[in-house]
């Protein structure tokens, strides 16, 4: 399970933490964050929107479950790394098909254990999210501490463009989902409080991938929707092109203000098509519609954050990954925040309704997380019938 050589993950501001390195011998870099989900972290690995960071698991206990292909929320590991407090040495689950370090190992991507990572956290918490570097095979501190100070800043960084597909394709798949019967299966959800929630039209959906996760995806599809998956540099004039009945921008990596050919299709595609955004796809439309964004201290990452919603005050526990924020005293008239985040009120939502937009800054497909918020997939279905 472990390979019992001595790791050390050296941060950019002269910190040390020593460990044991798990999962492939290497070194690596990038921005040092932390995940406070309980499970889910195959899903977590495989998100793109983590391209670049080593993610810290506050969970004590990591790779219980082991791993299978079926929760991988893309083809490969974007993280850069992986910290834990202890890597489980027992994998207890039905569905899986290998064990944590050897899916790691297997994928190149470098990870240590026997962290302090309570530690760890609070030391993020105090100073900030920062460059890291991490070696499992020369824990050299001195060598590791130039290299964190070398790696790229966050700041000012497009990364939408290194995990973009690269031509457009189809999306077909749906979510499984719980039938009126009780059954388990894959298809369209049926009933939900009461109503048909797929739209009897299947609309055409043309998808933005900054980053996009297979979940989301499921989910359009499950809710009716007919997918074209577009490259993240697609302009306004080619995505129109595809005949779309609505536009949604995914989730994915990195500064929002960077990534100006996207903040610039979506200007002009503001009011053409009905548009949902999610995370990275909600900060480009609070770019695009005149606000700013700025970076959070060490940013929102789990499944249990408390979000409110504004129109009826409900709170719902959401999936979050993101680092960057949209300033809501920047929003320009007409714009409102639609949603806000109890633990520091910062924006999580936009609503535009005099250009059929809308967005979140978390995740409502969870994969891992809660479900609380799916009913932004149904909003999304109804919003193109009625401007189709």
């Amino acid at each position: 399970m472990k390979n019992n050589q001595p790791a050390l993950l050296a941060l950019e501001d002269g910190s040390l933490w020593p460990g044991l390195g798990f999962g492939a011998a290497g070194d690596t870099t990038g921005e040092i964050v932390f995940n406070t989900s309980l499970s889910g972290y195959q899903e977590i690995l495989t998100d793109p929107s983590y391209h670049g960071q080593i993610i810290t698991m506050t969970m004590p206990h990591i790779g219980n479950v082991g791993c299978n292909p079926e929760d991988d929320e893309s083809d490969r590991v974007w993280a850069a790394g992986l910290v834990v407090r202890s890597a489980s040495p027992m994998v207890s689950n039905w569905r899986s098909r290998q064990s944590l370090p050897d899916y790691l190992a297997e994928r190149g991507v470098v990870a240590i254990t026997d962290v302090d990572t309570r530690a760890l956290v609070r030391h993020i918490r105090t100073h900030g999210a920062m460059r890291a570097a991490l070696s499992t095979i020369d824990p050299d501190p001195a060598r590791l501490l130039a290299l964190a100070r070398s790696a790229r800043d966050m700041n000012g960084l497009d990364l939408a463009r290194e995990v973009s597909c690269t031509e457009p394709y189809r999306w077909t798949e749906a979510a499984n989902w719980w039938s009126a019967d009780g059954q388990w299966g894959n298809g369209q959800p049926s009933i939900a409080n009461g109503q048909s929630v797929v739209s009897n039209r299947q609309f055409h959906v043309v998808a933005y991938d900054f980053g996009i996760k297979r979940n989301i995806l499921r989910l359009l599809a499950a809710y009716g929707c007919r997918i074209t998956v577009v490259p993240a540099t697609t302009t306004a004039v080619e995505a129109l092109a595809l005949e779309p009945d609505g536009i949604f921008l995914s989730n994915g990596p990195g500064d929002p203000a960077a990534v100006t050919y996207a903040v610039t299709a979506v200007r002009d595609l503001l009011g053409q098509k009905p548009i949902f955004g999610i995370c990275l796809g909600h900060q480009i439309l609070g770019l695009a519609l005149g606000a700013q964004t700025y970076k959070l201290k060490f940013g929102h990452r789990g499944g249990n954050q408390p979000v409110q919603v504004g129109e009826s005050g409900a709170v719902q526990i959401s999936s979050h990954n993101h680092g960057f924020a949209v300033d809501a005293a920047t929003l320009p008239s007409g714009v409102t925040a639609s949603h806000i985040n109890l633990n520091d009120h910062c924006c999580e939502g936009l609503a535009a309704p005099d250009y059929q937009a809308f967005s979140v800054q978390y995740h409502p497909e969870s994969s891992p997380g809660p479900h609380d918020s799916d009913e932004l997939f149904r909003r999304f279905v109804a919003l193109m019938g009625m401007c189709g």
